[in-house]
Parts: C-alpha cells; sequence; structure tokens
C-alpha cells in the first residue's frame, strides 16, 4: 500500500514533459541585449485562431528566460510577438513598431529558444540552444 501511495504522489508531483521557450533580444546597433521589450507568446487553436498563453518584458540582458509556466507548452504552431515601438526608449519611432516570429513546437520535450537580432532597419531570427 505504502508502494503505491508513493507512486500515486510521484506522478502528481512530478509534472509531464512539455516544451520550454524562451526569447532574447539582441541590438546589433547597440551591441546590448534589448531590455524591457514586452513580449506576447500565443499558440494557435485547431480553428486557427490565436490564443495568448503567456506574456512577458525582457530583462536588463533582453532576456525573457521562462514563459509562464514552463511545463504547458505542448506541441504546435507558436507564435512571439515583440512590441518594439517603445525601444530603445519611450521617444523611439521604429521602422518595425512590432516583429511576430512563428514557430513549430515539435517536440513536447524540447527546450526552443527563438531570439530576434534587431537593427534600425531590419531583425533576423534563428533557432538557437
Amino acid at each position: 500500500m505504502k508502494t503505491i501511495a508513493l507512486a500515486l504522489a510521484l506522478s502528481i508531483a512530478t509534472p509531464a514533459m512539455a516544451a520550454d521557450i524562451s526569447t532574447h533580444v539582441l541590438d546589433l546597433a547597440r551591441g546590448v541585449g534589448g531590455k524591457g521589450v514586452p513580449v506576447t507568446l500565443s499558440k494557435r487553436s485547431a480553428d486557427g485562431n490565436w490564443r495568448t498563453v503567456a506574456s512577458a518584458t525582457t530583462d536588463g540582458d533582453g532576456r525573457v528566460r521562462v514563459f509562464g509556466n514552463a511545463n504547458s507548452f505542448d506541441t504546435g504552431i507558436y507564435r512571439l510577438q515583440f512590441d518594439m515601438s517603445g525601444y530603445p526608449d519611450a521617444s523611439a519611432s521604429p521602422f518595425f513598431p512590432e516583429i511576430t516570429l512563428t514557430f513549430r513546437v515539435a517536440d513536447k520535450a524540447g527546450h526552443y529558444h527563438v531570439p530576434v537580432v534587431v537593427s534600425p532597419f531590419g531583425y533576423s531570427t534563428y533557432r538557437g540552444n
């Protein structure tokens, strides 16, 4: 009986494997991380609509290390929306006021680091590690 109770307790306390999603804003023109950028993470539902699953603001190094509950991301199509309208400061008037990156989470147990490299008139992205 104790073995069954212990197994049940462990299964409740240990979350199922889920994807880990993070991001990083790298400011190529300034050579620093883009701090203070609001980022929204959404998932496309079966009907094609987007549902916001988490939001955060980049830290002093320009990173969002964890979006909300790191154990809640299943496979599917996700997008990151970066609100660049106030970056690097409140007087900014960037050419790209919003950057949207859409990507696929195929491995439920995988780590998905999706950074964006920004400059005044362009941006680039890649799957990081």
